[in-house]
């Protein structure tokens, strides 16, 4: 084999290799990282009286309904001596649209909002007083179109 061909394969490897990293690490990475950004973003809202962070879970792929199509989920656990809809005006005062900054009530550690992948918080609840806030983040460009996780 000539010094040639050898460069060539060796290119064609390399191109190779970046192709797949960047199928299978770069562009998943940077779709968490969106949808960590939506939870990050709810967690820094002020809370309002009598009421605790617990802690935050977020989450990239196809989550629920039908179809293909990327979405990101951030969402944190609050425990909180206000009523549920207490919740929801204090957290609609900062709602951009429909699916930011929902409030619902959170009477088990599994996040329900996420159908097509199991989901939960850490926390074991077992009393009343713990709400779930999830929003539905987005993103435009590649990272989206080519995550396999969205279709």
């Amino acid at each position: 084999m000539s010094k040639k061909t050898k460069a060539l394969f060796c290119i064609i490897g390399g191109l190779l290799c970046l192709f797949i990293l960047f199928f299978t690490v770069i562009i998943p990475k940077q779709n968490d990282s969106f949808a960590l950004n939506t939870a990050k973003d709810i967690a820094s809202l002020p809370l309002p009286e009598n009421t605790q962070l617990i802690e935050s879970k977020s989450m990239a792929g196809k989550l629920s309904g039908n179809g293909n199509g990327m979405q990101y989920f951030g969402a944190i656990l609050i425990k909180s001596s206000l009523s549920l809809e207490e919740l929801r005006q204090h957290y609609s005062a900062y709602a951009e649209n429909n699916w930011t900054y929902c409030v619902e009530n959170q009477p088990t550690s599994k996040i329900e909002q996420v159908e097509h992948e199991a989901l939960s918080f850490e926390t074991d609840i077992r009393e009343s007083g713990y709400f779930i806030v999830f929003s539905w983040g987005s993103s435009r460009g590649i990272f989206s179109d080519f995550d396999i996780r969205g279709h």
